[in-house]
């Protein structure tokens, strides 16, 4: 009967994507070795990051480190890796370089982006995000029975970095483009739905964190500008 059960979720899954569970964790694993040691990087960074963030007057920092974790992934994840089982990672590469593209303009060449920390119900819900992001987020799939070299990776897969730039816009102390989430925002749906399809519940969270930092950001004082 388990059999048969699994068998069923495996054709629902091939039906609505254009690969397999297992084909979807090889990926990350063969990823994973290939970029080794960028992910140890990509958490120096990130703490470097929450140093910032939490300190304030390194924006440029902010912005630029985002940028840079954009574009890694676009391009190394999405198009060398992602893209051998879904032709559809190559748009999706695109898109996060445009991601890290907006970063780069708005926050590091136009110095239009400014964090901080600040007692409030915004910053501990950003401070949560990027926990849950760096900790959280392969504790629970570890806990699933993942092995640590197949799981998405801080700061250089898609799922844990958009729930990190969740965290870090939660963080903004002065309005940001309103067009900055939208790409964000895409992929907490995209993500959510083949996490629902691919059985990774540490990404169940996505939709709601999309919606709720906008709704945040435009809770008052608002932090999003047209």
């Amino acid at each position: 009967m388990r059999d048969n059960a699994v068998a069923d979720g495996a054709s629902t899954i091939e039906a609505v994507l254009p690969f397999t569970s297992a084909q979807f964790f090889q990926v990350f694993a063969d990823y994973n070795e290939a970029i080794w040691p960028v992910q140890i990087v990509a958490y120096g960074l990130g703490l470097l990051t929450l140093a910032a963030l939490v300190r304030g007057g390194s924006d440029r920092f902010v912005a630029g480190t985002i940028a840079a974790m954009w574009a890694w992934t676009g391009i190394a994840y999405h198009v060398f890796f992602f893209g051998s089982i879904n032709a559809a990672a190559y748009g999706f590469g695109v898109l996060f370089v445009a991601q890290s593209a907006a970063f780069l303009w708005t926050g590091v060449l136009q110095g239009r982006l400014h964090f901080g920390w600040s007692d409030d119900a915004r910053c501990w819900i950003g401070a949560a995000s990027i926990g849950y992001a760096a900790l959280v987020y392969p504790a629970v799939g570890m806990a699933l029975g993942h092995a640590y070299r197949e799981l998405p990776q801080f700061g250089v897969t898609p799922c844990p970095l958009v729930i990190f730039t969740f965290g870090c816009f939660l963080l903004l102390r002065t309005p940001a483009p309103w067009w900055m989430l939208a790409i964000p925002i895409v992929w907490s749906l995209i993500g959510g739905t083949a996490a629902f399809l691919l059985a990774v519940p540490q990404d169940w969270v996505l939709p709601a964190s999309g919606v709720g930092t906008a709704a945040l950001l435009a809770w008052k004082p608002p932090l999003l500008r047209w």
